[in-house]
């Protein structure tokens, strides 16, 4: 009975020890969110443009439709929020976060900017792939 108790207590021991790679995939992502967040506080939107796949397959699906292209967001981003004034003060909460696929992720969350001249909020999905071991936003949902 000793035997069995202690063999079961090391295996849950070893079980737990195991490395998550589906965790780990999501704290980078996670990570790479407030990168993103840091970036647009200091108004910086080609830092925040980091977190997205550099391409022209990007696609972004706002409030004006869809937009193609790292560069088209990128131009559009600068559009909608030329100064530190109306880019204001950026914070996510994740909602949800999924490993779907060893190289795709599903985010789901909030989005809240604090200005001077009016908040705005939505939500967003956005969908993760890791591109030569680097997780990428690939597409952009935001409302």
């Amino acid at each position: 009975m000793l035997k069995y108790l202690l063999i079961t207590l090391l295996s849950v021991l070893f079980s737990c020890s195991k490395p998550n790679p589906a965790t780990h995939d999501l704290a980078d992502i996670e990570s790479i969110l407030m990168t993103q967040e840091a970036a647009w506080n200091t108004a910086d939107l080609e830092g925040f443009m980091n977190g997205y796949l550099h391409s022209d397959s990007l696609l972004f699906i706002g409030k004006n439709g869809v937009t193609k292209g790292w560069d088209s967001t990128l131009e559009n981003y600068i559009k909608s929020y030329p100064n530190q004034k109306a880019m204001g003060k950026l914070k996510f909460t994740i909602l949800k976060k999924e490993l779907l696929a060893a190289n795709v992720a599903m985010v789901i969350g909030k989005w809240h900017l604090t200005r001077e001249d009016g908040n705005l909020e939505g939500h967003f999905s956005l969908l993760w792939q890791k591109v030569n071991g680097q997780w990428v936003i690939v597409a952009d949902h935001s409302s």
